[in-house]
């Protein structure tokens, strides 16, 4: 039987039966080798959103090439493939083209998706951050946030950039702060747990890059509005995403983004799933991010 692990949104991660649709021209076949527990997985467990579909429940995959559809010429039979198609909680499953990326081996650090997530919140919003100067704030310090601050540094923009967050102090060293009072130019918020212009003080015609998708306040809009400022949404669902899943697989390939250390938790798919959920909700000590991998 080809199982897959879902969630109707009641606060667990069930295991069932998943019928692998035909392959089309257009697809590859994967057998899932490991698959990240992302936090919006979390998220659609606990009910805050959704639940999606079946086949669209588990993103961050990593599988191993089974079949490959007519119109597919970048890959070959028992190639490792960094996949961001769903549902990678299935045992197999398809992926769409310019869905997938080859990966040299099956490790955790090519699990491309999440970090292609944190890419993507700087590369989406390129073309504002051209026009730009001064002083940017990452506010979060998880890791999203870091690969969003080395996506800066390896793209050669030349921002003060300040980083407020209270995980992985070890990591940001004085980069981190707790607090701040001062104004910035750019914004890019990982957190949602601030409101922008009030609490955290905007320059005028300042950027923000909102990746949360945070609920505005009234007050908030205003003090925005009256700044003339700037907001963009970057989304994972844009069609140019695959070319920051390249970007991730360059940049860990070449030493340039080490992202080992946040792979902290490895699961056995067989009898430790449940866990993986669990430890995705109470985040014990130590933990950053987890996998779960097939024998």
């Amino acid at each position: 039987m080809n199982r897959v692990l879902a969630t109707e949104g009641n606060g667990f991660f069930y295991e069932s039966e998943y019928h692998v649709p035909p392959l089309t021209e257009d697809e590859i076949c994967v057998r899932a080798v490991m698959t990240g527990v992302c936090r919006s997985d979390i998220d659609m467990m606990q009910g805050d959103f959704g639940p999606l579909p079946i086949h669209m429940q588990g993103h961050e995959g990593l599988g191993q090439v089974i079949g490959i559809g007519a119109n597919i010429t970048n890959v070959k039979f028992g190639d490792y493939v960094a996949t961001r198609g769903e549902p990678a909680y299935a045992d197999i499953y398809n992926v769409r083209k310019d869905e997938f990326v080859v990966v040299p081996e099956a490790d955790p650090k090519y699990i491309l998706e999440p970090v292609a997530c944190g890419i993507n919140v700087v590369k989406q919003a390129d073309e504002e951050l051209a026009k730009r100067k001064g002083k940017l704030l990452i506010l979060g310090s998880g890791f999203l946030a870091w690969v969003a601050y080395n996506t800066l540094k390896l793209d050669c923009y030349n921002f003060e950039i300040d980083v407020l967050g209270s995980s992985n102090q070890n990591l940001w060293g004085d980069k981190l702060l707790l607090a701040t009072s001062e104004s910035y130019d750019i914004v890019i918020d990982l957190s949602g747990k601030y409101e922008l212009g009030t609490e955290i003080n905007l320059n005028n015609n300042a950027l923000v890059i909102d990746a949360v998708g945070k609920a505005v306040s009234h007050k908030e809009a205003q003090q925005q509005l009256w700044k003339a400022v700037t907001t963009i949404k970057p989304s994972p669902r844009t069609d140019k995403f695959i070319k920051c899943m390249d970007y991730a697989k360059y940049w860990i390939e070449n030493g340039k983004l080490e992202v080992d250390s946040f792979w902290t938790k490895c699961y056995n798919r067989n009898t430790e799933w449940q866990q993986a959920f669990a430890d995705g909700v109470d985040r014990p000590s130590g933990y950053s991010r987890g996998y779960i991998k097939w024998d």
